[in-house]
């Protein structure tokens, strides 16, 4: 069993920056794709952003290319999401996944991964 931890929401203005960092106890992610997604009041869960369990691909969105990014450290067992330029829209909970596979297959979906964080808020004032 995977327990993934997020951390490093909060409140920022417009422009500025957060790290939001995901923790994996319970097995090592080194073999498994992990991914980023984020949920609005009233919206569906959003894909953000993907890496491959190598760290050799990674995938986001259109809304977040250039200034989201994505990465992971091994020795760490976790996974990042840099997030800069923040604007107001970018307000939700954000969430971490882990697929357990190494797979790169469908990772703009939801479906395809089987761990979830318990998710942090980020609220992006004007």
């Amino acid at each position: 069993q995977v327990q993934l931890v997020e951390s490093g929401g909060g409140l920022v203005q417009a422009g500025g920056s957060l790290r939001l960092s995901c923790a994996a106890s319970g097995r090592t992610l080194g073999r498994s794709a992990m991914g980023w997604f984020r949920q609005a009041p009233g919206k569906e869960r959003e894909f953000l952003a993907a890496i491959s369990w190598s760290a050799g691909s990674t995938a986001y969105i259109d809304s977040v290319k250039g200034r989201f990014t994505i990465s992971r450290d091994y020795a760490k067992n976790t996974v990042y999401l840099q997030m800069n330029s923040l604007k107001p829209e970018d307000t939700a909970v954000y969430y971490c996944a882990a697929t357990g596979s190494i797979s790169t297959a469908n990772l703009a979906k939801s479906d395809t991964y089987h761990y979830w964080g318990q998710g942090t808020q980020v609220t992006v004032s004007s």
